[in-house]
């Protein structure tokens, strides 16, 4: 993903995702991509950008509160949760916040 996300006009929502990786990749790279995918399948899903160096930022936008608390409840989500809790992630953070304005070259 190196691409910048196309939204809508606002307001819209942004689901910020903080992370420090464990060593190894452990299926990580095979998951998140399938993560992506199945994101974009989902009601109210805007788009996504990601970055990673030494901390990875992953930004999923989201028509409404609602539809993020569906992906939230994602089953296939839950499982991938999961398993960053236990072998991805060193240390993460997830913010959630509403997109008022936005502008761009």
């Amino acid at each position: 993903m190196s691409e910048i996300a196309t939204t809508p006009e606002p307001p819209y929502y942004a689901v910020i995702f903080t992370s420090t990786r464990t060593k190894g990749d452990h299926g990580y790279n095979d998951m998140a991509n399938k993560m992506v995918e199945l994101a974009r399948e989902q009601s109210g899903f805007l788009g996504v950008e990601s970055a990673r160096e030494n901390v990875g930022i992953t930004v999923s936008y989201w028509q409404d509160l609602s539809s993020i608390k569906a992906w939230k409840a994602n089953v296939d989500h839950i499982a991938a949760q999961k398993l960053g809790r236990q072998l991805w992630y060193g240390n993460f953070k997830v913010r959630i916040s509403k997109v008022e304005r936005d502008y761009g070259l």
